[in-house]
């Protein structure tokens, strides 16, 4: 194994950064109660901490302090609204894109066989949804949309703003997960007519387990489970008060230096996009080739296996994530078959030929000594699996067979 640590996989966890480990230390050694006790000071001392983080959180992303809801992550924000939406209001529809995320996609499978009515978005070659589609599915009846800022494993940046001006128009409820997309893009709920909007706090180098759903005014929710009446009684249960904290400073810290990662992340992801391209063959890019997230970059390989290009890179040194079955801890139809990944087969990309996706995410730890020393791994191990690949044999046959 490699010394070395490349980590490009802050699409699915960005590493944490050590101000949030500060400001959360010094909020441990605080003598803070529960923040349901009102009426004793370290109760109202912890209640103040949740208070600053919701405002911190709510300042990211231009929302009011009171409007967020603290969760355990993305997955319990994106229950809440969905399945809490739909049990408050039985009548809507779900109205959802085939690229999101399967705690959205799981969901509507089962409210599905519920008796739900549901419908999916398609998206095209490049994970871009139809918003003429969207207009017309809306106009059927009451709906609840639910559509992601951005696609973690293809990096395709939907037009936020556009969909939420047409869920206004049609008198639509809007969600937005913005898991992937928080600590990259500016999102502004009051302007872009968001509903309701999922953070998650180890997605913007922050700690794990902590999240929230930001429910705006007028969107009424039904809690998932029963217990006191904190938060409204949306979500009860004692708050994570430290993990709230840590999460309050990431928002913080985005909101004071997104700029500046972007533009040290893009010129970055343009690089490494380039030379991929200049060094290994049969290979092909996913995602919007603009609309992405900076940083990001995905790919496939013809008659490479996407885990076992992953499990190279570890043992030089260098984390990435697969959207490929393997990976996917995603079984078929029997104990040896694999499921493809769901956002693969939505953009079209050809079952036959591709073993797996590869996604490097780029994080505001990175260089360009990272980006180069990948560079200089790729090729050769392309080249070692191409060599072991029945499928790429298959294909050097019939091209000596065609070609003489």
């Amino acid at each position: 194994m490699s010394d070395r640590f490349v980590y490009f996989d802050a699409a699915n966890s960005t590493l944490l950064d050590d101000r949030v480990v500060e400001f959360m230390h010094s909020v441990m050694s605080r003598k803070l109660g529960n923040p349901s006790s009102h009426i004793h000071s370290a109760g109202i001392a912890a209640g103040h901490v949740l208070d600053e983080a919701r405002a911190k959180i709510g300042a990211l992303i231009n929302a009011r302090p009171e409007t967020a809801i603290l969760t355990s992550g993305a997955t319990e924000s994106n229950n809440l609204a969905i399945s809490g939406f739909l049990r408050g209001n039985p009548s809507y529809g779900l109205v959802v894109s085939e690229i999101e995320h399967y705690s959205i996609i799981n969901q509507a499978r089962r409210l599905r066989l519920d008796g739900h009515k549901v419908d999916y978005l398609s998206v095209n070659s490049d994970g871009l949804i139809d918003t003429n589609q969207l207009q017309r599915v809306i106009k059927k009846g009451p709906s609840l949309v639910s559509v992601a800022a951005a696609n973690p494993e293809i990096g395709t940046i939907q037009d936020i703003e556009e969909v939420g001006r047409i869920c206004k128009q049609h008198g639509a409820a809007f969600h937005c997960d913005a898991t992937a997309a928080a600590a990259s893009i500016n999102i502004d709920v009051e302007k872009m007519n968001i509903g309701m909007l999922t953070l998650s706090a180890h997605n913007m180098y922050g700690p794990t387990g902590i999240g929230a759903l930001i429910i705006n005014s007028g969107v009424n929710i039904s809690p998932l489970f029963d217990g006191g009446n904190q938060q409204m009684g949306i979500r009860p249960g004692t708050e994570n008060v430290v993990g709230a904290a840590g999460f309050g400073e990431a928002c913080k810290i985005v909101s004071a230096n997104r700029d500046e990662w972007n533009s040290s992340l893009t010129t970055l992801g343009e690089s490494l996009r380039e030379g991929l391209s200049r060094r290994v063959p049969f290979m092909h890019f996913t995602g919007h080739p603009e609309k992405r997230l900076p940083g990001h970059v995905s790919f496939w390989v013809e008659h490479v296996e996407g885990e076992s290009l992953l499990l190279l890179l570890n043992m030089n040194g260098v984390m990435a994530a697969s959207g490929s079955a393997c990976s996917s801890n995603l079984k078929g139809k029997d104990e040896e078959d694999l499921a493809a990944s769901h956002v693969l087969t939505a953009v079209g990309v050809p079952t036959d030929i591709c073993a797996g996706s590869i996604t490097f995410s780029l994080g505001k730890y990175n260089d360009s000594r990272d980006v180069d020393h990948v560079l200089s791994l790729m090729p050769g191990i392309v080249e070692k699996l191409l060599a072991m690949s029945p499928s790429y044999s298959d294909y050097m046959r019939k091209k000596e067979i065609l070609h003489g």
